[in-house]
């Protein structure tokens, strides 16, 4: 699954904009609140704060780990754009009000701007971190 061209394509030019200049413009800035909403802002927020870990294992299976603002972890899949927060499943899944949540636009606004934190774990770690999730849902 992808995101809408529009919305690729406007992550593309932050990354352009960031990497040249190191601020994303005001007419980006604009532009991700009018294609992602209400969650454009604390999805800026996250990033500010260095909530976004990116956790790779030896095998380099990649998922990421958001602090929400409420102080909880949530794991974010960019690969199928899913995220363990409730507001992914009520918002995105349940009544297709948004494209995602804030912690999964946090996860591509940090690698867009390259304010990822970085964790190595090994694969039983990784599994550990899967399974702790599973647990939390059921």
């Amino acid at each position: 699954s992808t995101l809408p061209a529009v919305a690729e394509e406007l992550l593309r030019e932050i990354k352009m904009a960031f990497q040249e200049t190191s601020q994303v413009p005001d007419d980006l800035l604009l532009g991700l609140k009018f294609i992602f909403g209400p969650c454009a802002v604390p999805a800026l927020d996250l990033v500010d704060q260095r909530s976004v870990t990116r956790v790779r294992s030896p095998s380099g299976r990649i998922l990421y780990q958001v602090l929400g603002s409420s102080g909880k972890l949530y794991t974010c899949y960019s690969s199928c754009h899913f995220c363990t927060c409730p507001a992914f499943g009520f918002s995105v899944l349940q009544k297709s009000e948004s494209l995602l949540c804030k912690h999964i636009l946090a996860v591509y606004l940090s690698q867009a701007m390259g304010a990822c934190q970085e964790l190595a774990v090994s694969e039983e770690q990784l599994t550990n971190i899967l399974l702790a999730e599973e647990e939390d849902e059921g």
